[in-house]
C-alpha cells in the first residue's frame, strides 16, 4: 500500500530514501508547532519522530488514518502509547540504534573526568600552563560500580575490562551466572557506592529510580568517587552531587543528561570537578543513521502489516480461541511472579496444563515473559522482543504442556529461584484466579495492588496484619489465607484499594508471625 509517512524531526537520509523508494509519499515537516501537528496528522498513515515531538491522546486521537507511530531512538517519554493501543496504533522503536554510542560516550566521559581533559584543554587555550594543576587519576585497578546491567551497561563492562577495572554491578534482575560471565560481580546498591571508584548509571527514569543517586546513597560513597551519567535526567540529583563534590565526599562527575533540559544554569556548572556535555550520548554520525534507518525499516514491516521486530505494543491476536482468554491472566501472573522474586532465576518454567495443553501456547508463554520483564527492564517490552530481553538478563523460559490438570480445567503454572504462582480462569465469565502461590493453595483474583505474606501458622498472626494495614491506612478489599502441603507454614495474599509503600513493608515485616513480605503495585 502507498501509504503517507509525515516525519517531524530530522532522520538519516537513508532512511527517507528506503521508505520512498518502498512508494510511500513521505513529507519531512520540521518544527512543527502543536497546533500545525495536529493538522499534519489528520492525513498521515505514520509518523516518525524522536526526542522533541510529543506524540499525545489528543495528537493520536487526530490520526484518524494512523497505523504506525516510529520514534528513531529508544526513549518513549514521549508518546502516550497506552492512548496508541486504545487506538489500534502501533507504537515501534529503534531500541538497539545508540547503544553502541551511549557506551563509547560513558568511556568517553570516564577518561575525560580521571585525567581532568577538559579542563586542561581550556587552561591552555587560555594562556594557561597548569600541568600541577590538572594531575588525574589511572583506570587501572579502580572499581567502575554498574548500576544497570542491559544492553548498555553490558557493552560499557566489556570496555571497561580493557582498562583493568575492576567491575561490580547493582541490577536485582539480572541473573548471577550471567553476571559471572561478563566477569562482573553483583552487589546491593548501597555496597555498590561503598567500594567503587567510578559509578556509571544505565537504568531508564521510573519513578523508582529517581533520585537514585542522592546524598543520603553518596554518604556512604570513599571520597575519590566519580559519579557518571548518559542515561535519562534525575536518576542522579544534580544537587546533591554538587554538594557532596564542594564538600569532598566524592572526588568530582561527568554528566551528560539533566532533569530539565535545555539547560544553561546547573549547580554543577560552576564547579572545576565536574564534566558535562548537552546530552550527547546518542549523537554520533553511526547512531543517527542507524536509528533512521531502522526505524524507517519498522515503519515499512508495519504498513505492509508484517511481523515488526521492534513494535512495543503489538496485539496478542496469534491464539486459539480456547487460549485467547488466558492471555490477560498470563500476563498478570508474570507480573505477580516477579514481584515474588529477589533476583531473576537461571530458568523460568511455565506450565500450561488441561485443554489449553492440546495447543499452540507460544503467544501465552510470551505474554507471561513480557508481564514478568515490564516492570525490571530498562527497555520496552513488547510480545515479539520479551523472550530477546529474557536471554540478555541471561533467564532461560522453558514451556511444558500437559493436557490433564488435577483440580481445574486448565492452569497456568510459572515456577522458578524458588518461587511459584498458578492461575487459572473461573466459571462462565471465565473470572481470572490465582490458585496457588509458593505451593499454598489459594483462591484470590489477582488485583493491581496486593501484598503477599508469609506467617507462621498459628492463631492471632492474621489480626496483627489487620492492625497493623489498618494503622497504615490501607484499606483491604481482599484476602485469602493458604497453607502449605506440610502445614508447617501459611501465607496471605491480601488484595488493597491504594499502592503500598515499602515503609508499610517493613512495618509488616516487623510484625510479629510474619517471616516475609511482598508488595505487588502493578500499575507502576
Amino acid at each position: 500500500m502507498m501509504a503517507r509517512v509525515l516525519i517531524t524531526e530530522t532522520i538519516a537520509d537513508g532512511g527517507i530514501e528506503r521508505l520512498r523508494e518502498a512508494g510511500h509519499i513521505v513529507d519531512v515537516k520540521l518544527g512543527l508547532s502543536e497546533d500545525a501537528l495536529l493538522s499534519e496528522i489528520k492525513s498521515a498513515d505514520a509518523v516518525i519522530i524522536r526526542s522533541a515531538t510529543t506524540i499525545s491522546k489528543e495528537v493520536i486521537e487526530n490520526g484518524e488514518n494512523l497505523i504506525v507511530i516510529g520514534r528513531a531512538g529508544i526513549g518513549l517519554d514521549n508518546v502516550d502509547v497506552s492512548a496508541a493501543t486504545e487506538q489500534g496504533i502501533m507504537v515501534v522503536n529503534a531500541p538497539k540504534s545508540n547503544i553502541l554510542s551511549a557506551a563509547e560516550h560513558t568511556i568517553a566521559l570516564m577518561l575525560a573526568q580521571a585525567r581532568n581533559i577538559p579542563q586542561a584543554n581550556s587552561a591552555l587555550k587560555s594562556g594557561r600552563w597548569e600541568r600541577n594543576e590538572w594531575t588525574g587519576v589511572e583506570l587501572s585497578d579502580k572499581t567502575l560500580g554498574i548500576i544497570g546491567l542491559g544492553r548498555i551497561g553490558k557493552l560499557v563492562a566489556q570496555r571497561a575490562l580493557s582498562f583493568g577495572m575492576n567491575l561490580v554491578a547493582y541490577d536485582p534482575f539480572v541473573a548471577i551466572e550471567r553476571a559471572r560471565q561478563l566477569s562482573v560481580e553483583l552487589l546491593p546498591l548501597k555496597e555498590l557506592v561503598e567500594v567503587s571508584d567510578f559509578i556509571t548509571v544505565h537504568v531508564a527514569k521510573t519513578p523508582e529510580t529517581h533520585d537514585l543517586i542522592n546524598a543520603e546513597m553518596l554518604a556512604h560513597a570513599k571520597p575519590d568517587l566519580r559519579v557518571i551519567n548518559v542515561a535519562r535526567g534525575g536518576i542522579v540529583n544534580e544537587t546533591d552531587v554538587a554538594e557532596a563534590i564542594k564538600s569532598g565526599k566524592i572526588a568530582g562527575a561527568a554528566i551528560d543528561v539533566f532533569e530539565n533540559e535545555p539547560v544553561i544554569d546547573s549547580p554543577l556548572f560552576s564547579i572545576p570537578q565536574v564534566v558535562v556535555t548537552p546530552h550527547l550520548g546518542a549523537s554520533t554520525a553511526e547512531a543517527q543513521d542507524k536509528a533512521g534507518e531502522s526505524i524507517a525499516e519498522q515503519v515499512e514491516l508495519a504498513l505492509l502489516g508484517e511481523f515488526v521486530p521492534y513494535a512495543v505494543n503489538v496485539a496478542a491476536t496469534e491464539a486459539s480461541e480456547t487460549v485467547r482468554p488466558f492471555l490477560p491472566l498470563a500476563e498478570q501472573l508474570g507480573a505477580i511472579f516477579s514481584g515474588l522474586l529477589s533476583v531473576l532465576p537461571e530458568i523460568v518454567e511455565i506450565e500450561f496444563a488441561g485443554e489449553i495443553g492440546g495447543y499452540d501456547n507460544k503467544i501465552t508463554e510470551l505474554c507471561v515473559v513480557k508481564g514478568l520483564l515490564t516492570a525490571i527492564s530498562d527497555q520496552p517490552i513488547s510480545y515479539v522482543n520479551a523472550l530477546d530481553v529474557a536471554n540478555e538478563h541471561g533467564v532461560q523460559i522453558r514451556s511444558v504442556t500437559t493436557t490433564s490438570s488435577a483440580d481445574y480445567v486448565n492452569t497456568v503454572t510459572i515456577r522458578g529461584g524458588g518461587h511459584a504462582i498458578a492461575g487459572t480462569l473461573v466459571g462462565l465469565k471465565g473470572e481470572a484466579r490465582i490458585v496457588m502461590v509458593d505451593d499454598h493453595t489459594v483462591d484470590m483474583p489477582p488485583t493491581t495492588h496486593m501484598i503477599i505474606l508469609r506467617n507462621d501458622d498459628r492463631p492471632g498472626v492474621i489480626g496483627k496484619v489487620g492492625t497493623a494495614l489498618g494503622e497504615a491506612g490501607i484499606n483491604i478489599v481482599d484476602m485469602n489465607v493458604g497453607r502449605s502441603k506440610d502445614g508447617l507454614g501459611a501465607l496471605m495474599v491480601i488484595s488493597t484499594h491504594d499502592s503500598v509503600s515499602n515503609d508499610v513493608a517493613e512495618l509488616l515485616i516487623a510484625t510479629d508471625g510474619v517471616t516475609r513480605c511482598s508488595i505487588l503495585n502493578l500499575d507502576t
